[in-house]
Formats: C-alpha cells, sequence, structure tokens
C-alpha cells in the first residue's frame, strides 16, 4: 500500500510543494494527489494587472503537473475529516472523499469583508482569477472620468492603486486608508510612495474608514461620501472556515496553528503552508500573509514530510521575514528591508532597478512553478516507515 499524501490547494505554496514531494520522493511507495477548484495555475500576485486588463497567460495544473506522477483533482474542497483522515469534495463529477494518510493543507486566503454593508454586493476585489476578471469586465465598461476607490492601505491596495492608475489615466483614482499612507515604511520610502501617487495623480484619503459601500459611492466613519463608480475592496484577508469546522486548532483568523516544522499541533497528520498556516517566525511573530511566507513555510512543510516518512532528521528552514516589495505601476516599485522585529530599515530600494528586481522575482515563483521537475534527481528517497499502513520497503 503506497503512501497517500493529498495536497489542498494550487497556489504558490501548495502547486511548489506538491512538485516538491514527487521529485524527492518514490513514486513506488507514494501517491501525491492535488485538490485545486480551477484547472489553472494563477499568479495571484499579478491579479491586479489582469483586473486592469493586461493579458496573462495561465499555466494549465495538468501541464505543470504532467510527468511528475501528481495527480490533480479539480474539486471545490467542501470538508476535511481528520478522525477518518478523509477530504470531501465536490467538482464537475460530482461530490467524492479522498483518504489520506498525510495531509498538506495550502488552500490560501479570500478577501476579508470585515461585515462591512455593501462589500458583498457592490465590492470587486483581485485575491482570486474569478473576482479579478469580474473587476476586468467592469473597468473596461468604465469611461473617461469614472471614479475607483481601492480601500485599504496594505500592499494590495497600494500595487492595485498604482497599476490602475498608470494603466488608465483618463479614471479618477482614489485610495481610502485607515491611517497614514506607507506608515510602516522608511521615511525615504515613503516620501518615494507618496511621489508616485502624486505623479499617478491618486487621491489619498488617509485616516479614513470606509463604513458602507453602495452601488456609486462609499461612506467613511465620519459620514463623508467618497464617490466610486467601482470600489475596489482590499482591507484584508480571510481564510477558509474548513480547518475549524473540522476540529483542528485554529488561531483567532482561523489559521491553522503549526509547530516548528508547519505540523498541526492537534493533527499529526495535517501540514499546513501559506496563508491558511498560523506558523511563528524567527523573530517571535507570526508570519504575515504574503507570497514569501508561502514560500518559507511550504519549504519547511516538504522537508518535514520528506524527512518523517523516510526516518531522516528533520531540518528546520529559514522563517525569517526580509522585507516588502511593492509594485508601483510597470516601471516604479520600492523594496523596503526589514529588521528582526519587522522595522523597516532606513535603506531601501526604489524606481526602475526595484522594478525590474520585483518583475524578476515574479517571474522565478512563476518558472519555478511551471517547472516542478527541475533537477530531478536520478534517485529518490525511499520511505523507511508509513504510519498505520504497512507494506513499505526501507529507505534507500
Amino acid at each position: 500500500m503506497k503512501h497517500r499524501i493529498v495536497v489542498l490547494g494550487a497556489g504558490y505554496a501548495g502547486a511548489f510543494a506538491a512538485g516538491n514531494l514527487a521529485r524527492r520522493l518514490s513514486p513506488a511507495d507514494t501517491e501525491i494527489t492535488v485538490v485545486n477548484a480551477v484547472p489553472d495555475f494563477v499568479e495571484r500576485m499579478r491579479l491586479h494587472q489582469l483586473a486592469i486588463g493586461q493579458d496573462l497567460a495561465f499555466r494549465k495544473l495538468a501541464d505543470v503537473f504532467a510527468g511528475t506522477g501528481v495527480r490533480l483533482r479539480l474539486a471545490r474542497v467542501t470538508a476535511v475529516d481528520p478522525e477518518r483522515r478523509i477530504v470531501a469534495v465536490t467538482g464537475e463529477d460530482g461530490d467524492g472523499e479522498l483518504a489520506y494518510d498525510t495531509l498538506l493543507c495550502t488552500l490560501g486566503s479570500s478577501v476579508a469583508r470585515h461585515g462591512v454593508p455593501g462589500v458583498a454586493e457592490y465590492a470587486f476585489d483581485v485575491t482570486g482569477r474569478s473576482s479579478a476578471l469580474r473587476l476586468r469586465e467592469r473597468l473596461a465598461g468604465l469611461g473617461e472620468g469614472g471614479t475607483v476607490l481601492v480601500v485599504g492601505e496594505g500592499l494590495t491596495g497600494i500595487e492595485t492603486a498604482t497599476e490602475f492608475a498608470e494603466s488608465r489615466p483618463d479614471l479618477s483614482v482614489a485610495l481610502a486608508a485607515r491611517g497614514e499612507l506607507g506608515a510602516r515604511l522608511s521615511p525615504k520610502a515613503r516620501r518615494h510612495l507618496r511621489r508616485a501617487f502624486d505623479r499617478l495623480g491618486i487621491t489619498v484619503h488617509e485616516h479614513t474608514g470606509i463604513e458602507a459601500v453602495e452601488p456609486t459611492r462609499a461612506i467613511a466613519a465620519d459620514g463623508t461620501s467618497v464617490p466610486a463608480d467601482v470600489t475596489v475592496w482590499s482591507a484584508g484577508f480571510a481564510v477558509p472556515t474548513i480547518a475549524a469546522a473540522a476540529g483542528l486548532e485554529v488561531a483567532g483568523t482561523g489559521r491553522i496553528v503549526v509547530d516548528r516544522t508547519m505540523r498541526s499541533v492537534s493533527h499529526p497528520d495535517v501540514y499546513a503552508a501559506g496563508d491558511c498556516a498560523y506558523a511563528i517566525g524567527e523573530n517571535g511573530r507570526p508570519l504575515p500573509m504574503s507570497c514569501a511566507s508561502a514560500g518559507y513555510t511550504n519549504m519547511q512543510a516538504t522537508a518535514a514530510i520528506i524527512a518523517r516518512l523516510t526516518g531522516g532528521e528533520v531540518p528546520t528552514t529559514g522563517l525569517k521575514y526580509y522585507g516588502n516589495h511593492i509594485s508601483l505601476g510597470r516601471r516604479d516599485a520600492i523594496f523596503q528591508m526589514v529588521d528582526g522585529d519587522v522595522r523597516s530599515k532606513s535603506w531601501y530600494l526604489g524606481g526602475r532597478t526595484a522594478a525590474r528586481l520585483k518583475s524578476g522575482v515574479l517571474k522565478g515563483a512563476g518558472w519555478s512553478i511551471v517547472h516542478p521537475t527541475f533537477g530531478l534527481p536520478k534517485r529518490k528517497r525511499r520511505l523507511a516507515t508509513a504510519p498505520d499502513r504497512g507494506g513499505v520497503r526501507a529507505a534507500a
């Protein structure tokens, strides 16, 4: 009997983890299945580009995993039963169940609406391809002088506002920030950001919390009306409730609480990586939801899974957050380094050099996903044990 590894989600964390597991474990002993709701690998960090009308190529996951031995199940995860080690799914083939011996949850996150009236009905977001395409269609029909309000001063909000303003100078773009724009950046980087907003003609409403969204405007906490033919909600992320419903130990945000090896502290057969993992970094603080964190956590999770299955010593990979890389359109960007306490260092990189670096990071991340067999070893590692399942040969 083969050891069954099921990976939930094929975003940055899940797709890379599945390819890495397939690259390093022998198919004679393991069976790897990836469950994903859509057939393509979606580069989430570029969805604001898709929304404004830029053409992006999406790679089919079937092509990504071709020749790796990874099985792809196109379906949506509806529940996890950790006691029976069963994942319930629904898709074009109807409802079904997948049994696992080791589960890796990388379901990512979606937009957090925070219960604000009108967000679900009238606001748009760029956290998924379908929602980005919906926004793309709306923006395409917006004529000269149309107003776009981006809510949220985080990285997603900044990148969305600047991309929209650069690509569509005929639109009036504004950003609503609960605090100060670029408050977490160093003073020099903050000035760079403000210059970019001024250059692109973006209006900034600082210290403005949006309490309601309507079809043609947003209402601030003080009652001020902000015109918006289109409101783009980027005020945070939320994780699926599947882990909490399954009885796994989760943090207040619903993220799966994991140990240093990304193993669930309540269910040892379950691992988590990416946005859905509540992982503590080397500074003693939870890792933020980001592509960088997805990279750190998925490498640690796969290393731990492989080591435990093959009888090796579990290694620890780095969980240190180095900085934020913020696109400001296609020709400008900011790379802000941070210290061990995630406080911005005085030095930053900005302008075209930073933009080229960000472009290289995106291309590198995408390339690593769609080439999961790169560096494939001639001899893969064999399993030493398979918990609760016999017939597995000794490690090579």
